[in-house]
């Protein structure tokens, strides 16, 4: 049965969120569902892309977050028909007590977010997460894995020339490991042997100056192995990097990069941060702890060596690595799950 659906954005800039927003979005509307999305008015940036894949969207006049939940809340007790999809703790707050709502959120909540959440959820039909991890210190929470679009790659794979060029996609922070890869690169090129290069895909977006100034030290000691590409697509990173390493020092949720990578075949590193280890399932070899760069570095080596030989067992785990994203984080595994969850809300 068809039902109407509002999805409220907690941000008005594109991050993991609301990639995830638009993927839901999708998802919905595939499953024949009427879907709104709801944003502030400016920053403009998911407005333009929900327009521009032709969803109905409702621009509340806000400019910032304490405006976007006055006029969020005043707009649902108008409006209160509809299933309305919190998608974060914004929107979940500005409309805590209503009972046909979801609450969806996509990062642990901490500090005083933890008594906003509190509040947040009284009501909700249900609160979703993105992982086990996080359905760990969620009390009550219901798993809905994200999902990524395929990143394809071409199946046959060059061997690597010097240097190893190897991809970090996202924003270059503290939190992200960003200088914890510098530190592992740098040792490996002062020991002799192969030399790697760092391709950093992505800005320093929503990243506090302290981070940005400690990270761009760090890239100084690099030298001339450093290439900043700025924003680029999964795609356009992947094909031109060896090996692309996620060395998140925070709880990961989930991790999209990781899946983005598995949907691609292409070579990954990841910390054993938060749900990344979850994301690539039991026994994935190439997992480092996160804030060693020696331990990334010896991993960084092994790697080199399969990427440089051929090894086949390399290959074999590209290979289910592909086949895991497809089962459980590719746009059908996750419209799938949409399906099933709003059934069990009919039931």
């Amino acid at each position: 049965m068809a039902v109407d659906i509002v999805i409220a954005t907690n941000n008005g800039d594109m991050g993991g969120g609301e990639v995830m927003l638009l993927n839901i979005a999708r998802a919905l509307r595939t499953l024949g569902h009427k879907v709104t999305v709801v944003v502030p008015a400016q920053p403009d940036e998911l407005l333009d892309a929900a327009r521009d894949e032709g969803f109905t969207t409702l621009a509340l006049p806000a400019t910032d977050r304490k405006t976007y939940m006055a006029q969020l809340r005043a707009w649902r007790a108008r409006n209160r028909n509809a299933l309305l999809w919190c998608n974060g703790l914004v929107p979940s707050l500005a409309t805590a007590g209503d009972k046909n709502r979801i609450i969806h959120l996509h990062q642990l909540p901490a500090g005083s977010q933890k008594v906003a959440y509190r509040l947040a959820k009284k009501g909700a039909r249900a609160v979703l997460v993105p992982s086990h991890f996080m359905a760990s210190r969620i009390k009550n929470a219901t798993v809905l894995e994200n999902w990524v679009t395929e990143a394809s790659q071409p199946l046959a794979r060059a061997v690597p020339a010097s240097p190893i060029r190897v991809g970090f996609l996202g924003r270059p922070s503290l939190i992200k490991g960003t200088h914890t890869l510098t530190v592992a690169l740098t040792s490996l090129n002062s020991a002799g042997g192969y030399t790697y290069q760092l391709v950093i895909g992505g800005t320093a977006k929503f990243v506090d100056s302290t981070s940005q100034d400690q990270v761009k030290q760090s890239l100084k000691e690099l030298g001339n192995h450093v290439e900043l590409l700025g924003w680029v697509t999964p795609e356009e990173l992947f094909a031109q990097t060896d090996v692309l390493v996620v060395p998140s020092e925070v709880e990961e949720s989930f991790g999209l990069v990781a899946a983005e990578a598995m949907s691609a075949r292409q070579p990954l590193i990841i910390s054993n941060a938060g749900a990344l280890p979850e994301v690539l399932g039991e026994g994935y070899p190439w997992i480092f702890r996160q804030a060693d760069s020696d331990h990334l570095a010896a991993v960084l080596s092994s790697i080199t060596e399969q990427l440089i030989t051929g090894d086949e067992k390399l290959e074999e785990i590209l290979s289910r690595n592909y086949w895991r994203w497809q089962e459980n984080y590719s746009p059908d595994a996750g419209k799938e799950r949409i399906r099933h969850l709003l059934q069990d809300f009919e039931g």
